[in-house]
């Protein structure tokens, strides 16, 4: 029997903490590697802490027109921070063994002895009175490797919009995963909460109103491969392969940057919206361990987490960085308020026996009196996940250094999908005479590997060869009926497995030079790419996908009824649809950089793209930044991009059952469907055309401001239009012209279709607001405040109309249910303001988000009066909170909560409540609907 539950979620934890039985100490005068380069400050210092694995604390004041020396070798943390330091007049003012803070001199100080207990304090040189207290530093700006192929660009200084998240926010957020932190965390991104058949598996992440597999996703800069899955009935995410971040283990991210621009030129194919960088962990020594379990207001949910990270040294001078990660999370249920209120079972007649459903005469089953009718499971799905991840390097000579990373991921989802009542065409009563609902189980296994190598002086150039090779591999299982094997049906299927390849090889130079024409010199990059993908589907067991031509018995209540096909809920892959599809592409770029004058920078960057399916693409990108004051500075950016229609969309092909209305009936009902690929002669028919890229133009100007010391205040308008936007089409049909063109190809003609099109042109336009300021309380801590908004619009300009042939016959490819997923379907205003406080040993994070309005349109408007109307979700705001304590320098206690108030979305209208599309609750939700999370954290570092 095909089956996992999470019923002892504590027991399993157990288990697995065996596994990280990690124990190590931080040794200050332990040599360890370092492979820092002579840089402005500004950049030099994160670097030496990010390879040392310590905080560093300063004024950014306090760095400008500094420059830091060289540093290789092997050498301890202070001797290594006094060859860095040299020539600046910068002297260490504290140190704890963890956090060192540095400082210009000042009268009465001098430099901080290092001791090998780590913990020293200034040290007051003889004078009269005792030497004033510097004022509080604050953590350094960090440098930015996104949207820019420069190594010496902070977050201000970025021409572009760019959010960085550092480990400890991904630590206090209380979230269990990557893609859930950047919703909260950035006011333009939102993650999806819905979807039917394997949508339910992976949630995603979109930004500034876009799609998921608008957004690139990078890992140390280098391309993460899609999901094999394709959104299929997923709501707002439909057609869609975006990469799957829940896979990447979160204790191996050392930051995320979110670059909030069209980035095409700089990465190629993706960044229509923007750029997600998972930088990993690089420390070659030290190590933390977490251990979280929750669970919701309501009782389940039960979650248990475990993570572990470890650094050691590789050979002399090189690093190995370890992590793995255990969650389990059981699934929720909020179907306890839903109630059926549909007929389950066959009336009866005068006998006894049962008869049709509406046969005159006949009088209900007494059994409807008794029977369970909350048959509806929404909610979050019950998972099982283990993953890995590395990251490591070591250098072979002065000039070269060999690295690699990767990521491995186990995962197994499980889900209940639709309830089937026992009167229903789909349904054989000899095997479930209560009906049943069909569940669903994905085995989910999925790796990323990077070798390469990276030096300087090639020819003057530094430079960087890699090779990046990822698969993931989705199998699917099920257990539900195949209506059309009669009595003889098994209940359990085998329903295939989908697998997607990517090999992806770069190199890439990068320089300076001195043109003589400006005081700074020119930064130059540019690079080769190729990168070849692969998509497999493998088919499943003959039960899942045959019809076996079932004759329901004469006389009874289904005689003479047509039985659809392969397993419910969702139909086995069928021989003809499996098969292996490939492509390669080959890409070259250009990106140069330079300061015009001390205030003024520009940038250029085109990139050049050939696929071997569809053709070639160019794409170009102008930035600018100018500094009006030293506080004040305007930035811009124009660009193109594109996105290549993804394998999947282009060859994906299944059969599933989702809610239809059926004319003339006028509610939803469950219904076979058909996605047909684009080349596919049925969905040709229906009007079908090889998919083409879609091409984007973006615009962004924003301003960039430091009013006040420790207030840092970004604002961002842009505009996004795309062409030839990959959309799914609406259902289409039933009605003769769709029974025609599948019986043409010999699928079964009682069915609607639906296929990937480029059906649309849209614009999209928003602002987004960014603002951090620091308060210090003197004996009462200090509060780091954050403020961030983004309000979004997107409209239609142009949609594909069918042939007239097909419009007679009521084909339309997107109807008002698909206009409104897109520009309804998301929240289009996301306020996020946050406290973090600081006191001691107690640290206190507060997080309040509103989320904006948001519509499901549910029907087309032919007959508003009878048909189900419009469901909203109004604004809501949902309260995050963590409450940390340090109980000793290495552990932390916690408990918080993710949505402290048990929020919950508007509930679905009554008269919508009985039929098998809708929850109690809209599922639209931008915050899911199963409400609070509550949990303990302990979290240790050694």
């Amino acid at each position: 029997m095909i089956e996992w539950t999470n019923r002892s979620v504590k027991r399993k934890l157990c288990a697995a903490a065996a596994i990280w039985a990690l124990s190590a100490g931080v040794a200050f005068a332990q040599a360890m590697p370092f492979r820092i380069d002579s840089q402005p400050a500004a950049t030099g210092i994160p670097q030496f802490a990010r390879q040392a694995g310590v905080q560093i604390l300063i004024h950014a004041d306090a760095v400008q027109g500094k420059r830091t020396a060289t540093v290789r070798g092997a050498l301890s943390v202070p001797d290594a921070l006094d060859q860095l330091l040299a020539g600046t007049g910068l002297v260490v003012v504290s140190n704890d063994g963890k956090t060192i803070i540095l400082a210009p001199p000042r009268t009465g100080l001098v430099k901080a002895r290092w001791s090998s207990g780590g913990g020293d304090a200034p040290v007051a040189a003889a004078a009269p009175e005792p030497a004033p207290e510097p004022e509080a530093p604050s953590i350094i700006e960090e440098v930015i490797v996104t949207g820019t192929r420069s190594t010496s660009r902070t977050v201000t200084e970025s021409m572009a919009p760019i959010d960085v998240i550092s480990a400890a926010e991904l630590t206090k957020s209380g979230k269990q995963s990557t893609r859930d932190l950047i919703s909260t965390l950035v006011p333009s991104a939102n993650t999806s909460n819905s979807g039917a058949g394997a949508s339910f598996a992976i949630k995603t992440v979109s930004l500034r109103g876009l799609s998921a597999d608008q957004t690139l996703v990078l890992v140390n800069g280098k391309r993460r491969h899609n999901t094999a899955i394709l959104f299929v009935n997923g709501a707002t995410q439909n057609g869609q392969s975006p990469p799957d971040l829940d896979l990447i283990p979160s204790a191996s991210i050392e930051r995320i940057e979110v670059l909030r621009d069209g980035a095409s030129a700089q990465y190629g194919s993706d960044a229509l919206a923007g750029v997600i960088n998972i930088i990993l962990k690089k420390s070659p020594e030290g190590g933390s361990m977490s251990a979280l379990y929750g669970k919701t207001a309501e009782g389940d949910g039960e979650t248990g987490q475990i993570s572990g990270n470890f650094g050691m040294k590789l050979g002399e001078a090189g690093y190995l960085n370890l992590t793995g990660d255990v969650r389990i999370n059981d699934l929720t249920d909020r179907g306890d308020k839903t109630i059926n209120t549909t007929q389950l079972y066959f009336p009866l007649n005068a006998s006894g026996q049962p008869v049709k459903v509406a046969t005159p005469g006949a009088t209900p089953d007494p059994r409807e009196a008794t029977a369970n009718r909350h048959t509806s499971h929404p909610g979050s799905p019950a998972v099982q996940l283990f993953s890995l991840g590395y990251s490591a390097g070591t250098p072979i000579t002065d000039d070269i250094e060999l690295y690699s990373f990767g990521t491995f991921a186990s995962r197994n989802t499980a889900a209940w999908l639709t309830f089937r009542n026992p009167n229903v065409v789909n349904n054989i009563t000899a095997v479930t005479p209560d009906g049943y609902t069909p569940r669903l189980f994905l085995k989910d296994r999925d790796f990323q590997v990077a070798v390469g190598a990276k030096g300087t002086e090639l020819f003057g150039f530094d430079w960087d060869l890699s090779s990046t090779f990822s698969r993931d591999d989705v199998g699917y299982y099920e257990n539900s009926l195949n209506a059309s094997m009669g009595p003889a049906s098994p209940t359990r299927f085998y329903i295939g497995t989908l697998k997607f390849q990517e090999w992806t090889t770069n190199f890439d130079v990068t320089r300076e030079l001195a043109t003589g024409w400006f005081a700074k010199p020119l930064f130059l990059a540019a690079g080769l790419e190729y990168r070849d993908d692969r998509f497999q589907i493998e088919a499943g067991e003959p039960a899942s996908y045959i019809n076996g031509g079932y004759v329901a018995p004469v006389g009874g209540p289904q005689a003479g009824v047509v039985f659809a096909g392969g397993s419910q809920g969702v139909t086995g892959f069928p021989p003809f649809s499996a098969g292996t599809f490939t492509r390669n592409n080959t890409s070259a770029y250009l990106n140069v950089e330079q300061s015009l004058t001390d205030k003024w920078e520009v940038a250029l960057a085109g990139r050049f793209e050939h696929y071997s399916d569809f053709g070639n693409a160019k794409t170009f990108k102008l930035s600018s930044r100018y500094a009006v004051t030293p506080w004040l500075a305007v930035r811009g950016t124009a660009s193109t991009g594109f996105r290549a229609p993804s394998l999947q969309q282009q060859h994906y092909a299944s059969s599933s059952t989702i809610g239809v209305i059926v004319p003339p009936a006028t509610t939803t009902q469950l219904y076979p469907v058909q996605l047909l690929p684009p080349d596919n002669p049925a969905a040709i028919a229906l009007g079908a055309k090889p998919l083409e890229a879609e091409k984007s133009t973006n615009y962004s100007v924003g301003l960039v401001a430091r009013p006040l010391p420790r207030l840092n205040v970004t604002l961002d308008v842009y505009e996004i239009k795309i062409d030839n936007r990959i959309l799914q089409s609406g259902t289409l049909g039933p009605n003769a012209a769709v029974s025609a063109a599948l019986a043409s190809q010999n699928l079964n003609p009682q069915q609607a279709a639906f296929y990937y099109g480029n059906f649309a042109d849209t614009s999209t336009r928003g602002v987004d607001f960014v603002a951090d300021y620091r308060t210090d309380f003197g004996d009462f801590g200090s509060v780091r405040w954050t403020f961030s908004a983004n309000h979004n619009k997107s409209k239609f300009d142009r949609i594909v109309s069918p042939p007239p042939a097909l419009a007679a016959a009521g084909i339309v490819y997107i109807d008002r249910v698909k206009i409104g997923d897109l520009t309804v379907g998301t929240p289009k205003d996301k306020y996020i303001l946050g406290a973090d406080w600081t006191l001691g040993k107690f640290d206190t994070n507060l997080r309040l988000t509103r989320y904006g309005e948001v519509i499901q349109r549910v029907t087309k408007p032919t007959n508003p009066a009878i048909l189900p109307a419009d469901e909203t979700v109004s604004p809501k705001l949902i309260v995050d909170l963590d409450l940390s304590y340090a109980a000793t320098d290495n552990i932390t206690l916690s408990v918080g909560a993710n949505n402290l108030l048990d929020a919950y979305p508007d509930s679905v209208r009554a008269s919508n409540r009985g039929t098998p599309a809708f929850a109690y609750y809209n599922q639209y939700s931008p915050y899911g609907i199963s409400g609070g999370f509550y949990y303990a954290r302990v979290a240790a570092r050694f």
